[in-house]
């Protein structure tokens, strides 16, 4: 960066990486507040709000192309207000201009750049937009003066057209469908529903490549666990068949890290090959979930060394050192998308014996010509366990060595809450799977960081984000969601009871500041956030699970844990109000469907009561039992209703449902045999 830039804006206040990378253009860029809203209203102004992340290759393009130019940003800073937003920062504002764009053209993504009245309400927008025209894509200046001219000239339509995109948006806040009359009498699920789900899963579902559908491919990875909870229901061997082929298809191909571990967000293509090269902490952390989950049940020692390099990966590329970690990796490294992964064949050629060299090359399709773009992305079409010899492992290491050296992609350093608690389930999956007792360290370390440095204690509240020591926004719903999650998690993982008596303690907290006037679902801000024009209810299922969908599914487990029959009733009528939208549309609403998938049955909790019964978790954790609840109680506690009447000096197990426990055993063994 040039230590005596020409340009400075108001940006340069904020801790956002991505913000921060604004505020040297010649843009007049104001992150967005009340107060830049105030001055939008007083110069009466059209505001342009930009939104984007650290990570996005074409919000970089644009920032070159067009708001680094004077002359541009001379005719912004003239006729708009010009706003910039981080959207994993700010995902509320994000979700909201998101859900108008889509609304006025079908489609979305980044960077969004939306035109708003001085009141905040939507009327014109876009994603990206290139300095000359395109062919079906105007060019940037294009638009800048037809906004001017429709707002100088055409107020009043563009006041209509304002309200009615906002009307569209509030319309489409509550999604779930009303409950029956007789709701409470229904069955919520059934192991047909389950069948019935995996079907249509499958419907979509490419049997060569694994995954669904066409590129753009994503990983999916709630879905694929779906698959799972399906073979464990109904042993229906094609879910199983299908998981474990798109995982294998994942880890051998360009998405995957050959060198250093990892994940990046998605392929550009059906084979996997070529993705799109950020690396997200969320993803990487749901495929440590998925991950372990396919060890648990295949017990494939490549998806252990896949988890033992992607954590490794995590550790050394995004970890704060602390305890916490950062929010991802760019995509580019010298203004060039996937430079600092790709290799031309005269690269590897210095660095890879050559005893090995074409071996190497044939398996990684590596050629003189490139495999992608003139270069070379390391990616198999050979099972992953063909290149775990010895020999390969040193020519990767090799590899990766001399990457160390070139210039690196560019890090974006905040600390989101729910992306670490996502991180921390990872950790409790991987510790489960592989009883790596430095998994389940690492995630007591993370949670300890988060309560430390993210907590509010005065005002009794989480922030969303954390970045060089300043704690920025309110916690939003998917944040306290993802937090219970996480404390369920590690309280099976480490037998400590204190975890999930905070999970109860959040929960109630968002019963009185999320919760929604229907009395089930939940709005995305809290009741006290003010600095938006409408709060959204969020139920889909997207690159990360909604925050009403881990409630949900946290509220049946709490319910279920402290006998709380309210928060088991509201889990269930969540559940029949989402029904018919799970089953019509199982792809987009997968994390629901694994919650639903449990209330087939309820849960089996697994009780053990003793001094040292703790010594036995990862026994019991390391078996795939998706419909269990472990409890770990030690000789004398009695704040969990099933705790009650269950003390005792010695070891005793019990296997509880509905209600009701089987009598105890004493023996490990025989209580692990009756599971």
């Amino acid at each position: 960066m040039n230590a005596n830039p020409k340009h400075t804006n108001s940006l340069i206040h904020e801790t956002s990486p991505y913000l921060l990378q604004h505020a040297h253009n010649p843009v007049l860029w104001e992150p967005w507040s009340e107060q830049t809203l105030a001055i939008a209203a007083k110069n009466k102004k059209p505001i342009l709000l930009s939104i984007g992340y650290a990570a996005c290759h074409w919000c970089h393009v644009m920032e070159r192309e067009s708001f680094e130019d004077e002359q541009v940003a001379q005719y912004m800073n003239t006729h708009f207000i010009c706003i910039k937003v981080d959207r994993e920062e700010r995902p509320d504002i994000d979700h909201i201009y998101m859900d108008a764009l889509q609304a006025m053209t079908g489609s979305g993504g980044w960077p969004l750049n939306i035109f708003l009245l001085p009141n905040g309400k939507p009327f014109y927008g876009g994603t990206y937009f290139p300095p000359k025209a395109m062919p079906q894509r105007a060019s940037w200046m294009d638009v800048l003066a037809g906004v001017k001219n429709a707002f100088e000239n055409n107020y009043e339509k563009l006041v209509e057209q304002a309200n009615e995109l906002t009307q569209h948006v509030v319309r489409n806040i509550i999604a779930p469908l009303p409950t029956t009359e007789n709701a409470e009498e229904d069955t919520i699920a059934t192991k047909e529903d389950i069948e019935l789900i995996a079907g249509r899963i499958l419907q979509q579902a490419d049997t060569q490549w694994g995954g669904f559908g066409n590129a753009p491919k994503f990983p999916q990875t709630f879905v694929l666990q779906m698959l799972f909870r399906n073979y464990y229901l109904n042993k229906h061997e094609a879910s199983l068949v299908h998981a474990i082929r798109s995982i294998d298809k994942m880890i051998q191909g360009g998405i995957y890290d050959h060198l250093a571990g990892g994940f990046a967000r998605y392929s550009t293509d059906a084979q996997w090959q070529a993705p799109h090269f950020e690396k997200m902490l969320y993803d990487n952390a749901l495929f440590m979930t998925l991950i372990a989950e396919a060890y648990q049940i295949t017990q494939k020692q490549s998806y252990k060394k896949v988890m033992d390099q992607t954590l490794h990966f995590l550790d050394t590329e995004l970890s704060n050192e602390q305890g916490a970690y950062y929010a991802a990796l760019d995509a580019d490294s010298e203004g060039v998308e996937g430079k600092f992964y790709t290799w031309s064949y005269a690269e590897i050629k210095a660095i890879v014996d050559p005893s090995i060299f074409e071996d190497f090359c044939t398996y990684y399709q590596v050629t003189e010509a490139g495999n992608w773009e003139h270069t070379n992305i390391l990616w198999t079409q050979a099972p992953i366990e063909e290149g775990m010899h010895a020999a390969f492992e040193e020519a990767r290491n090799l590899l990766l060595a001399a990457r160390t050296k070139k210039i690196r992609p560019a890090l974006d350093y905040k600390i989101i809450l729910s992306w670490n608690n996502l991180m921390i389930v990872g950790l409790c999956k991987a510790y489960a799977a592989l009883g790596n007792i430095a998994y389940k360290q690492k995630a007591i370390n993370t949670m300890q960081w988060i309560e430390q440095n993210m907590l509010n204690e005065k005002e009794n509240y989480f922030y969303h984000s954390h970045t060089k020591g300043k704690n920025k926004s309110f916690a939003f719903l998917d944040d306290y969601a993802s937090l219970i999650q996480a404390y369920i998690h590690l309280q099976e993982m480490t037998g400590d009871i204190t975890y999930v008596e905070k999970a109860a303690k959040w929960m109630d907290y968002l019963q009185t500041h999320f919760l929604a006037e229907d009395g089930l679902f939940y709005y995305y801000t809290p009741i006290y956030q003010k600095d938006i024009i409408l709060r959204k209810i969020e139920n889909y299922d997207g690159a990360q699970p909604s925050g009403n969908s881990m409630i949900c599914a946290s509220l049946y487990y709490l319910g279920t844990l402290f006998e709380k029959d309210e928060w088991t009733y509201q889990a269930e009528q969540m559940m029949r109000s989402m029904r018919k939208l799970i089953l019509q549309y199982p792809t987009a609403y997968s994390y629901w469907a694994q919650c639903f998938s449990i209330m087939t049955e309820g849960y089996t909790s697994l009780v053990a009561v003793g001094p040292s019964v703790r010594e036995e978790i990862e026994k019991l954790v390391s078996t795939f039992l998706p419909q269990k609840m472990l409890v770990f109680i030690p000789r004398y506690f009695s704040m969990i209703p099933m705790s009650l009447s269950k003390q005792s000096n010695d070891n005793q197990y019990f296997i509880c449902k509905n209600k009701t426990c089987y009598p105890p055993v004493a023996n490990f063994s025989e209580f692990l045999a009756k599971i």
